[in-house]
């Protein structure tokens, strides 16, 4: 798979290749949105694994393009449908539809300051909550997912209070909760959650997710996931 990235606006990170592994996809019936979608690099890696139809959001049209161009390179064009737009406004768009699962790797730092925003507009926009929120976008993952269906986020560890009160708020049941390492001796500065719409109280924590090992080389579970 060839994904289009830039230096100087955008590069996926790991981050998104956890979020598109760590989500239980609809294999045979169903259909997939992702939120804050970037260059569209989570809906084209779920598009290995499941032939089920995916719908991105991105607001920003340089990151549009390059998801745009990146699912006709390869060959994407039956299964994902890349929209520009805000994502406050997806629930007016698709009105009563809902989707089996809702993905997002949002912006993760809520700074309000200016001195602490990238001086890269677009890595600001994705990494800072300037154009959303993480209440935004909790609640429309809410709007948009069916009852019964499953919402994955990833996050900083930092935020996981906030993202559980929110979820609760906007009836998302947390059910699946990851946290990805570094290392063994290293906080962890990755958490990967799973809520479902409507869902009975019942949250299940995985075994730690470990980056690099003790030599400093990848570990094994992260090269197989990656390679």
């Amino acid at each position: 798979m060839q994904i289009i990235q830039s230096s100087s606006v955008f590069s996926y990170s790991i981050d998104a290749v956890l979020l598109a592994h760590f989500s239980a996809l609809p294999k045979k019936r169903g259909k997939i949105l992702d939120l804050c979608s970037g260059n569209g690099v989570v809906p084209l890696l779920m598009s290995r694994y499941t032939t089920r139809p995916i719908d991105g959001i991105e607001i920003q049209p340089k990151l549009h393009d390059m998801a745009m161009r990146s699912i006709r390179l390869n060959d994407k064009q039956a299964q994902i449908m890349m929209h520009l737009g805000d994502l406050k406004d997806l629930p007016d768009h698709y009105k009563n539809d809902k989707f089996d699962l809702v993905t997002v790797n949002p912006p993760y730092f809520d700074t309000v300051s200016d001195a602490h925003h990238n001086l890269n507009e677009h890595l600001t926009i994705a990494r800072h909550e300037v154009t959303t929120s993480l209440e935004t976008v909790i609640e429309t993952a809410s709007k948009l997912t069916k009852s019964g269906g499953k919402m994955t986020m990833v996050h900083r560890p930092d935020r996981l209070v906030d993202i559980f009160m929110l979820m609760r708020h906007y009836k998302l049941e947390p059910k699946r909760l990851q946290l990805v390492y570094p290392k063994r001796d290293k906080e962890a500065n990755i958490v990967l959650v799973e809520a479902v719409r409507d869902g009975k109280r019942a949250l299940k924590v995985l075994p730690p997710f470990y980056v690099f090992n003790d030599k400093g080389t990848y570990t094994e579970e992260y090269l197989r996931l990656v390679y």
